[in-house]
């Protein structure tokens, strides 16, 4: 297991405002054994768990030109026949994943092709689950197409998620599995598959980026 570029920062700030208050906790009331070691007990967890939330574990990969890969670890949420109105402008099959704040953030490329589209958009912070989250919320739209099929991916900021870090920019030609992006903080990923796309998970089912097949095309 390895820690995400994108955590450098994070982890960084928060060891310095833990160490802080930790020490002016120790300073000001270390006459009270009891409420130092309460507190920096706490701040060693909250600690672990943010550097847990950029971990990039090491995985043996699912491949194949005739799948479609999970793009994030999570719950399958949504599988429904909607209209997509950014890209496509027809009906799609959308395939919605949630990510909790203990699940691997990493987004990757679901499958191989050229990069159609790169948009980002600016938006609302609704709970990830919310139906309109995927139109209102603040939002990051990749289409990747090759010879098979052309796959919209959106990631999309939650209550808790405010920074969408994404790395593909049109015209660039990527792998499956490769890094697509970064999401902070609990989201969702939308996938909008070709109606008639064969369907293999479930609602409800937990999946994990890289590995879990979303779809045969």
């Amino acid at each position: 297991m390895k820690i995400h570029r994108e955590g450098f920062a994070t982890i960084s700030l928060v060891f310095l405002v833990l160490a802080l208050i930790n020490g002016a906790v120790f300073y000001w009331l270390g006459a009270v054994p009891a409420v130092t070691y309460v507190i920096l007990v706490f701040s060693i967890l909250f600690f672990l768990f943010i550097v847990s939330f950029f971990r990039v574990p090491a995985r043996q990969y699912t491949t194949g030109d005739n799948l479609v890969i999970s793009p994030c670890d999570g719950k399958v949420v949504v599988i429904e026949e909607v209209f997509e109105p950014e890209y496509f402008q027809d009906k799609r099959l959308q395939v919605s994943i949630f990510m909790s704040p203990a699940n691997v953030h990493v987004n990757r490329n679901p499958i191989s092709g050229t990069v159609k589209l790169s948009q980002y958009h600016a938006g609302k912070y609704l709970v990830a689950w919310h139906p309109k989250s995927s139109t209102e919320n603040e939002r990051h739209s990749v289409v990747i197409g090759n010879q098979k099929t052309d796959i919209l991916v959106r990631q999309i900021a939650g209550a808790l998620a405010r920074r969408i870090v994404n790395y593909l920019k049109p015209g660039m030609q990527v792998g499956q599995n490769e890094e697509m992006g970064f999401i902070k903080f609990g989201s969702r990923v939308d996938l909008y598959l070709p109606l008639g796309t064969e369907v293999t998970v479930q609602l409800e089912q937990v999946v994990k980026g890289g590995q879990t097949v979303i779809a045969k095309i």
